[in-house]
């Protein structure tokens, strides 16, 4: 599927893909966070048909119920397509030492080799997390690499 990324000064970006069926969806993401889901016209792909403006939370909980279980499903396709790659899920402990702290803190992918992918919390999946984030206690952390490398990972945010 390829997706056009456009460039909208003074607002922010729009990305659009047709659908199988024809019809022509956009997302534009602005600057402050909003984003906007564009339905161009059934008949003309140019014409916007209706325009849904939703908030940073709303776009995260639509984001989170249209990709989460592939997110699942991906992790589960990488580990069979490349021998020795899994993906863990690790949660953070009130006694973990960076719970309360910034992603970058932890120097995860350097000290382990492994990858924080995205950050589970209260059921919403926050995908490829910046070193800005920062983890709260009940947070599942998705890591993907070898098993020693998780489990190193595991470690790391258990005991630091």
């Amino acid at each position: 599927m390829d997706i056009e990324e456009t460039a909208l000064p003074g607002i922010g970006l729009r990305h659009d893909f047709q659908t199988r069926s024809g019809r022509r969806i956009g997302v534009v993401s602005r600057h402050h966070g909003r984003r906007d889901l564009v339905l161009y016209d059934a008949e003309d792909s140019d014409a916007v048909g209706e325009c849904v403006t939703l908030t940073a939370e709303e776009s995260d909980a639509l984001s989170e119920l249209l990709g989460a279980p592939h997110i699942v499903e991906k992790l589960a396709d990488i580990s069979s397509a490349f021998a020795g790659l899994v993906g863990d899920q690790i949660a953070i402990d009130p006694s973990s030492p960076y719970a309360g702290r910034p992603l970058g803190d932890t120097r995860a992918r350097t000290r382990t080799g492994a990858s924080i992918v995205a950050v589970v919390r209260d059921q919403v999946v926050h995908a490829s997390p910046r070193p800005d984030f920062r983890f709260d206690a009940g947070d599942i952390v998705v890591v993907v690499g070898t098993p020693e490398n998780t489990a190193s990972v595991a470690a790391l945010l258990r005991n630091g």
